[in-house]
């Protein structure tokens, strides 16, 4: 695996890296050889980010958690990438044969290591409705005048649909979508 580190009001030392890359290092029995590794550190007041991404052919996984300790937050984010591979197991696991592409970027776990009560994925209501176009303002304050935690409009400026959602800091995310 090939491994990107960067630093947010951190300083990248050495035994940093090499924690990162032991524990990371364990998903390489579950992805490509050739998989590159995003891991940005950061800081801000007494808590400690780690964020991974990793991409894949169709896919992205990502981890971000937050701790008192940077090495902590290594081993917590190692945890949750485990689960999100097991996770997409489970959900695909009956279709992988129609969809050849998964089997090609992650290797499927050993059947012991499947949790049992992890329910298969299923859309309990299905909503319709016309997209207004706004700008992403006036997106924003519908979302707010709603309550939801995010709003699907037509952004008048582009002619495209496009995703407004409320950040856990408080501040507004744009979705636009890249073709």
């Amino acid at each position: 695996m090939r491994y990107s580190f960067t630093g947010k009001n951190v300083t990248l030392t050495d035994s940093l890296k090499e924690r990162a890359q032991q524990k990371l290092d364990k998903l390489e029995r579950r992805l490509q050889k050739d998989a590159e590794v995003n891991v940005i550190f950061s800081a801000e007041r007494q808590m400690c980010k780690v964020e991974v991404t990793i991409p894949l052919k169709k896919r992205i996984l990502r981890a971000e958690v937050t701790e008192t300790d940077m090495f902590a937050a290594i081993d917590s984010v190692q945890d949750v990438l485990e689960k999100q591979m097991v996770k997409y197991k489970t959900r695909i696991r009956d279709k992988y044969r129609k969809d050849a592409s998964y089997k090609d970027e992650i290797n499927y776990l050993p059947q012991e290591e499947e949790s049992a009560e992890e329910m298969p994925l299923k859309i309990e209501r299905i909503k319709r409705f016309a997209l207004k176009p706004l700008d992403a303002e006036e997106a924003a304050m519908e979302m707010e005048m709603l309550g939801h935690a995010f709003y699907m409009f037509r952004n008048s400026r582009s002619d495209e649909v496009n995703v407004v959602y409320k950040r856990k800091d408080g501040t507004y995310g744009l979705i636009e979508p890249e073709y």
